[in-house]
């Protein structure tokens, strides 16, 4: 009794140390199936084995029906995962700041021509606004970018702006390059990082709970020394992954 005990513990604490590629493989049918999406363009699938979609949309906890505000979607890597899983029934806003709108409301006109479920919206990052109660907020490797001073955002007032659209319960799950630890929000600028400790205690003094976090993009072999753009460190940056949840 005391082996068959004993071998039931060991197994649980194996399946909760899988490595996360197993949660990828094991995803629902729907982040496959999104995954597999024949209107996602090549380069963006080719960076898949880097950005571990299927995994994101678990750890997002995406699901059919949800509304979900993609904070500055760029070229929609991320947008075009959403759309597909929340279907007929969701959501998705391409929020695209006014002060980047006019290089940018282009590419969010493209994902709105081509999934029905999408639309642009354009307003300040510091007064966001939605025409109803979200189910996620998601930003990826754009935090860090609103501490720069030209872009003239007041980063609290922006979290608690994400805080009231959404739902109670809701998800405002963010995505960033890693900096060294003790730089705060010193790097945004010359490294494009900010530190994950820095990130949450700015999220969590709007009101929001930390609700869990993922390794996927994680890199330790990263020093946090080159800027994200430098070709050495390019597209294979130590990231954090947060997931926060409104109280509710």
């Amino acid at each position: 009794m005391k082996s068959r005990l004993l071998a039931a513990t060991l197994s649980a604490l194996l399946v909760a140390a899988a490595p996360p590629v197993l949660a990828q493989n094991a995803a629902p049918a729907a982040y496959q199936s999104a995954v597999a999406d024949p209107l996602r363009p090549a380069d963006e699938v080719a960076r898949d084995p880097l950005r571990h979609p299927a995994e994101m949309l678990a750890f997002a906890q995406v699901k059919p029906g949800q509304k979900i505000a993609d904070i500055r979607p760029g070229a929609g890597y991320f947008t075009r995962l959403f759309a597909r899983v929340v279907g007929e029934g969701g959501h998705v806003y391409a929020f695209v700041p006014n002060r980047t709108a006019e290089r940018e409301n282009p590419r969010a006109d493209a994902l709105v021509a081509a999934y029905p479920n999408v639309s642009r919206v354009n307003g300040d990052l510091d007064a966001m606004a939605f025409d109803q109660p979200l189910d996620v907020v998601f930003m990826s490797q754009e935090y860090h970018d609103f501490h720069i001073p030209r872009f003239g955002v007041d980063v609290a007032k922006m979290n608690a702006d994400i805080f009231k659209a959404l739902k109670p319960g809701g998800l405002f799950v963010v995505i960033d390059h890693q900096a060294a630890p003790g730089a705060a929000n010193t790097a945004v600028e010359t490294l494009h990082r900010i530190e994950g400790a820095q990130l949450r205690k700015e999220v969590e003094a709007a009101g929001f709970v930390f609700d869990g976090e993922t390794m996927a993009v994680a890199n330790p072999a990263d020093d946090h020394t080159l800027n994200v753009f430098d070709e050495a460190i390019r597209g294979k940056t130590d990231q954090f992954v947060y997931r926060f949840r409104k109280p509710g």
